[in-house]
């Protein structure tokens, strides 16, 4: 099959590998599409930590089943799933208590092992959901983002009559206002850069703006960072309401720092709270999605062939439009 190989950081290539076999408790997908996100940034960059070279990476994706173990169960060949990534060890203090998402032993398929920028991939039958046959086969890329945003809501708790601000219009931020507003915030405000973001962000948003600055409110129960940017973390940490709570939600450099005041954390009794990848929630995003609580639609503005995985790589890392898929498909 092709797949793409990153041999080391900054070096890859589109290449025949050998077919994947399932192993017992396995199944193969045929993969449809394959979302880039800013961890595969990081990956292609060597800023990822857990990544082995060379790796086929490639993380948010769905496709067909083609290949079962003869202990796969109910799926079978032909089912449409989305595929969690999640590899957790369920040995170390934290899979004991629940929190796999935080594993010793963290792992993730197109993170730590070969992934879905392929034409197949080997994965668990037990990271396997199956998706509605009438679904449109680009949206089931949208899962896995999906369920870290509920992973995220899950963390936050009620946010009900909640004034809302997010900094970041990209796939992310965009899928939080969506789920914030479905959850009864009273008000979502989205800022963001860029205005071709903004113009997707608008139909859902009470406000969106360049700057939290030229919002009309001047302060919020709930400010969110779907940037990873320190001044966007800075800047945002100064708009909680007292009592509030700030959310951590995109993905900053290890060696980034902000600055803040504690004595307002103190005063303000703001709550920092911190949300990372998936835990126990994928499940509810194939239903979310599936009963249309978002819209994905707006958010898939790239589909490119396999071969053109640079490219790809480029659109994501200039910012240029949302969600950028790769297919071995034609």
């Amino acid at each position: 099959m092709r797949a793409v190989v990153l041999h080391e950081p900054g070096s890859a290539e589109v290449t025949e590998v050998p077919d994947p076999t399932p192993a017992p408790g396995e199944v193969v997908v045929a993969v449809d599409a394959c979302g880039i996100c800013g961890t595969d940034l990081h990956i292609y960059d060597g800023h990822f930590a857990p990544t082995p070279y060379p790796i086929v990476p490639g993380h948010e994706f769905c496709g067909e089943v083609v290949a079962v173990s003869a202990d796969a169960g109910d799926i079978v060949e032909g089912t449409f799933v989305a595929v969690d990534p999640s590899l957790f060890c369920g040995r170390c203090d934290q899979c004991r208590r629940g929190r796999g998402n935080l594993c010793a032993n963290w792992g993730a398929i197109g993170d730590t092992v070969d992934g879905a920028f392929a034409e197949y991939v080997r994965v668990p039958v037990a990271n396997v959901y199956r998706l509605p046959a009438d679904l449109p086969r680009e949206w089931g890329t949208i899962v896995e983002p999906l369920s870290c945003a509920v992973h995220a809501m899950d963390r936050l708790g009620p946010v009900a009559g909640d004034d809302v601000l997010v900094y970041g219009a990209g796939t992310m931020g965009l899928l939080l206002a969506q789920l914030l507003r479905s959850a009864g915030a009273a008000r979502v405000d989205v800022v963001d850069r860029k205005p071709d973001r903004l113009a997707v962000a608008r139909p859902g948003a009470d406000e969106v703006a360049d700057s939290a600055a030229a919002l009309s409110a001047e302060r919020w129960d709930l400010v969110v960072d779907a940037t990873g940017a320190t001044a966007a973390i800075e800047d945002g940490l100064g708009r909680v309401q007292r009592g509030g709570t700030f959310l951590v939600f995109g993905v900053a450099p290890a060696a980034a720092t902000a600055r803040f005041s504690p004595f307002t954390v103190y005063n303000d009794e703001i709550s920092i709270i911190g949300s990372m990848a998936v835990l126990h929630s994928f499940g509810r995003a194939v239903d979310l999605l599936a009963g249309g609580a978002v819209d994905p639609a707006p958010l898939i503005t790239h589909r490119l062939a396999l071969d053109d995985y640079e490219t790809g790589i480029a659109t994501v890392r200039a910012g240029e439009g949302l969600k950028v898929q790769l297919t071995a498909r034609a």
